[in-house]
């Protein structure tokens, strides 16, 4: 028999996979000839439902067979392990959104590869042997074949926690975190298997199940979920180091033997694909790594020490804690025409850009680079790579799918809308990424949709850098009808896209947000200043801060204070990330809408008040909004 046993029995298709001394990993044949029976089955009428099961008691499937991924990226040959991984996602993909039911037996180790093929069927079966995971990250991969979709799905933090830890899930475990659906004693598969072929009913899953054990890892959830928030990977690591339990102590040692790139990658990923069901999309953004895991990742290390020379001791690319975020937006970035793509998925739109300048630009380029068809326009004349520019609003406007406004105030969108609404075909999406007044929005959103255009207001949060590493979060006000449509494109921009309601909600939620982060940044400031006045060393109030109830993202993420915590603008002289002028921008919007609405917010006008003092009358302008900490060092109480 060879590795793969693929028949029709009965009413069912059957696949077996037959490795058992290789714990039987999948090669890249066994990958093809699942994918063929599969698109055979999905048209036979005779053919109910499909098994898939594996030889032997001490695995399922272990994961994918890495040898020759391994000896062709070593030579300098990345393509076979990219088509390797482009038809094992399409097959994942293919799996779950199979027509019909497919139940999987899952006994012993399922791993990687493993979960690829048994954890996205309809029908999971496990047993008292079953043990899951997600171990990539010990061999500088990130937790993909779907599985980065199923660990954003898993209750609280548990996702960062089993992706991290790599921890193996028993039955109740998997059942628990969404891994599989029934447990069934290893002793009745076999009749089980036969009533399903004679029968082609899948009822008898459920006839056969019985109460799953225990799930272990139900105890700890809330200390996981606590342990594993945060921003990111560094946020991790900090509530690890400061919390004295054998858990975190456990967890700590275990993260600290995998590849930080990939930890760090696969953090963000989880992220992203909270609250998100695509399973496409899900793939799509692990292939980005993955496509680039030989040449600029840690895979081929961590395959030498764990695999080939057996050392365990890999020479990661990074230090534990010390990745910074623009390599992961490297590994994350969108693939352009080297997307991973689905046979259904249409060609690219019809986009046009409208304002391309240090926001604007990054982002139509990305755009471009995904394979969209961009015309760009900018009253300064101002380019994007990839984007065809043309000679007016009303031209890029003319027959785009999508237009996209990146415009400087709301006066200034209303404009551009008068111009362009008339020019723009019916069921079109136009697009606003501005950081305009809530008034401005909705009147726009208005005139729009009279015209019979979709309209959405949907600023941005992320910066510059966000803006070129495709990680902005979109806040998005308007109809679903045109979310949808646009859905596709703010996943190439960025990392999270919410829909906040109707028109105008976008605007709504931003000016929320930076009143927050204004406010929390000028108190984060006032705290150093006033630590170093009392004689408190900047790092050890950092380390009780960051891991206390005065935790933020204005402390954890984006640090005022140079040499402490992650690095910030802070670490280069204060040079813009998001600059003091625009967040004073901001919180001038704020103000505007909590008079028009008849709001208090009291903490909001003071912020206004300072970072106004702070641009129009210091020496703030042109300088990242956390400089606020120098003025706060050198400044007496009045």
């Amino acid at each position: 028999m060879s590795d793969i046993y693929i028949r029709t029995t009965g009413h069912a298709g059957h696949i077996t996979l037959n490795r058992p001394a290789a714990l039987n990993a999948l090669t890249y044949d066994m990958v093809r000839a699942i994918d063929v029976a599969l698109r055979d089955w999905a048209n036979d009428p005779n053919v109910a439902l499909v098994l898939i099961d594996a030889s032997g008691d001490k695995a399922f499937c272990a994961g994918g067979d890495i040898a020759d991924l391994y000896a062709t990226g070593r030579s300098g040959d990345f393509t076979y392990g990219q088509g390797f991984w482009r038809d094992e996602y399409q097959l994942n993909a293919l799996i779950a959104g199979f027509s019909k039911p497919i139940v999987t037996f899952l006994q012993g180790f399922t791993m990687g590869g493993g979960v690829g093929v048994g954890c996205h069927a309809s029908h999971r079966i496990v047993c008292d042997s079953s043990r899951i995971a997600m171990p990539e990250c010990g061999i500088g991969l990130v937790p993909d074949v779907g599985g980065s979709m199923l660990l954003a799905h898993v209750p609280g933090r548990l996702g960062e926690y089993l992706g991290l830890t790599t921890d193996r899930m028993g039955p109740g475990d998997a059942i628990l975190a969404g891994f599989a659906d029934h447990f069934i004693p290893q002793d009745s598969w076999e009749e089980l298997r036969a009533t399903l072929c004679a029968e082609g009913d899948i009822s008898a899953v459920l006839s056969a199940e019985h109460p799953a054990p225990k799930a272990a890892l139900s105890e700890h959830m809330d200390m996981i979920s606590a342990l594993f928030a945060g921003e990111g990977l560094n946020d991790i690591c900090t509530n690890l180091r400061a919390e004295n339990t054998e858990l975190a102590e456990k967890s700590l040692k275990s993260i600290a033997r995998n590849s930080p790139l990939a930890m760090a990658c696969a953090v963000e990923m989880i992220h992203r694909l909270r609250g998100i069901s695509e399973m496409k999309r899900a793939l799509e953004l692990e292939y980005r790594f993955t496509y680039r895991a030989m040449e600029h990742g840690d895979f081929l290390e961590g395959i030498r020490a764990a695999i080939i020379d057996k050392d365990r001791t890999p020479k990661w690319k990074h230090a534990l804690d010390k990745v910074p975020p623009v390599d992961v937006s490297f590994m994350l970035r969108p693939l352009g025409k080297e997307k991973l793509t689905f046979e259904e998925e249409s060609t690219g739109m019809q986009i046009g850009f409208i304002g391309l300048g240090n926001m604007g630009g990054p982002m139509a380029a990305n755009l471009a680079a995904a394979g969209h068809t961009v015309r760009g326009f900018d009253v300064a004349g101002t380019s994007a790579q990839g984007v065809s520019n043309v000679e007016s609003a009303v031209e890029a406007a003319t027959g785009a799918d999508v237009l996209i406004t990146m415009l400087p105030n709301g006066d200034i969108l209303r404009s551009v809308a008068d111009e362009v609404i008339p020019a723009m075909n019916a069921g079109a999406v136009l697009l606003d990424c501005s950081t305009v007044d809530v008034e401005s929005a909705r009147a726009v959103a208005e005139q729009a949709v009279a015209a019979g255009v979709h309209a959405l207001d949907a600023p941005v949060s992320g910066g510059i850098g966000g803006a070129s590493g495709g990680t902005l979060t979109f806040m998005v006000g308007g109809g679903e009808d045109g979310f949808n449509k646009a859905l596709p494109l703010f996943e190439i921009m960025g990392q999270k896209s919410v829909h906040c309601g109707p028109s105008g909600n976008g605007q709504a939620a931003k000016i929320c947000n930076n009143m927050i982060l204004g406010v929390t940044m000028i108190a984060t400031c006032e705290s150093f200043a006033l630590a170093d006045k009392l004689g408190l060393d900047r790092q050890k109030m950092f380390d009780v801060v960051s891991t206390s109830s005065g935790y933020s993202w204005s402390m954890n993420a984006y640090c005022p204070a140079p040499g402490v915590g992650p690095t910030s603008p802070a670490d280069n002289d204060y040079q813009p990330g998001f600059a003091a002028d625009l967040m004073l921008k901001d919180l001038k919007l704020a103000q505007k809408a909590a008079i028009d609405a008849n709001a208090d917010t009291p903490m909001g006008a003071m912020a206004q008040a300072l970072y106004a003092q702070f641009v129009e009358d210091e020496d703030g302008s042109g300088k990242d909004f956390s400089a606020m900490l120098p003025r706060f060092e050198k400044n007496g109480r009045p």
